[in-house]
């Protein structure tokens, strides 16, 4: 594993100006993946013009777009397609899929020697070795919906959200063995997992008590509770690490897919320091933010509008909403490229 620059801070070098050598050369783009499972597709922004430029039909059940451990690659996870398909981010084109079961969500190991395929629908994490997506090892879960994942600051272990069954795993990074496992309270569905900047404890987003559990990793406890919005959903250091921004998605559906309630549809600016929300950005006339990213200067936050098929600009500096921009339906796990960091733990861009 990368040492850590600044054990204050495990997202230093996400900072403004910290762009790796590895991505000088990419786009400024977004990549909005669909997550219909009759048909999907990655819809590519432009970040300075906001339009759309280009659309490819990639896979049925696109999840999440995620940046390679060495910032190089991209691969959409089009999950009931069973397969990865990476883009190049010099050219914003996607290239010859990889043959994948079933990938909800994708991360790497701290050390970028092996891939962690998040395999929701069958309850399993597979391990890749790479850089080729060799010689899966599969391990099973004692949960259902497994889903987000992220790392302790030495990466000796990560935890896991088990979306439809509210629990959260503590994972064994080198062996994969589970650790551990944390019942959150009754009707949780765990979302989204950060390690806050301090590298102390992590944020846990529950969309059905709508707000952010603390969990003590170590002990692996809740310490405690953040009220945030209904439907919180996503969590983003800001790019000092001074702020983390959680999406309250808008409405909300149940396991089965069908809509059970209203949310907020807003962001909560969160204070890690104090655990206190500091700020609450709201979306005119309503929405669904779920997830996204920074730009690499920082100054924007876009999120994907999940059941309104657009997407959403704020401008950090105000929580202005600064731009509506439309998408085919279900847009999910969408991917701001190039951004800060010496190498990519996954997800939406996980950096570090």
């Amino acid at each position: 594993m990368p040492p850590v620059i600044d054990p204050s801070n495990v997202y230093s070098e996400i900072a403004v100006g910290k762009l790796s050598p590895a991505v000088a050369s990419a786009r400024p783009l977004v990549y909005v993946p669909s997550a219909n499972p009759h048909g999907g597709s990655v819809t590519v922004i432009d970040q300075t013009t906001m339009l759309v430029v280009a659309s490819y039909r990639v896979g049925n059940l696109v999840q999440h777009v995620v940046p390679s451990y060495d910032l190089k690659t991209l691969y959409a996870n089009a999950s009931a397609s069973n397969r990865l398909v990476p883009f190049d981010p010099i050219t914003g084109t996607p290239g010859p899929p990889i043959s994948v079961p079933r990938p909800y969500n994708l991360y790497f190991t701290p050390d970028g020697t092996h891939a962690v395929v998040m395999v929701e629908s069958q309850n399993r994490m597979a391990f890749y070795s790479m850089p080729g997506f060799d010689h899966p090892r599969y391990v099973s879960v004692p949960c259902r919906g497994v889903n987000h994942a992220d790392w302790s600051a030495d990466g000796r272990y990560f935890l896991v959200t088990c979306e439809f069954s509210g629990q959260m795993l503590k994972v064994d990074t080198t062996s994969g063995s589970i650790l551990g496992v944390l019942d959150l309270p009754a009707g949780a569905m765990p979302q989204d997992v950060r390690l806050t900047p301090d590298g102390h404890k992590f944020y846990v987003a529950d969309m059905m008590h709508g707000g952010v559990w603390i969990v003590d990793g170590e002990h692996l406890v809740v310490t405690g509770k953040i009220e945030t919005g209904r439907g919180a959903h996503g969590i983003y250091p800001s790019r000092d690490g001074m702020r983390m921004y959680v999406s309250n998605r808008g409405r909300l559906m149940n396991e089965e897919g069908r809509r059970s309630h209203e949310g907020d549809g807003s962001v909560s600016v969160l204070d890690p320091a104090t655990d206190t929300v500091i700020g609450t950005w709201t979306i005119p006339g309503g929405g669904s933010p779920d997830m996204g990213g920074l730009s690499a200067d920082g100054t924007r936050l876009w999120l994907s509008g999940r059941y309104d098929a657009e997407v959403y600009v704020f401008d950090t500096s105000t929580g202005t909403l600064v731009a509506r921009i439309k998408t085919p339906s279900q847009p999910h796990g969408l991917l701001v490229w190039p951004q800060p960091g010496r190498y990519s733990l996954g997800h939406t861009g996980n950096l570090r």
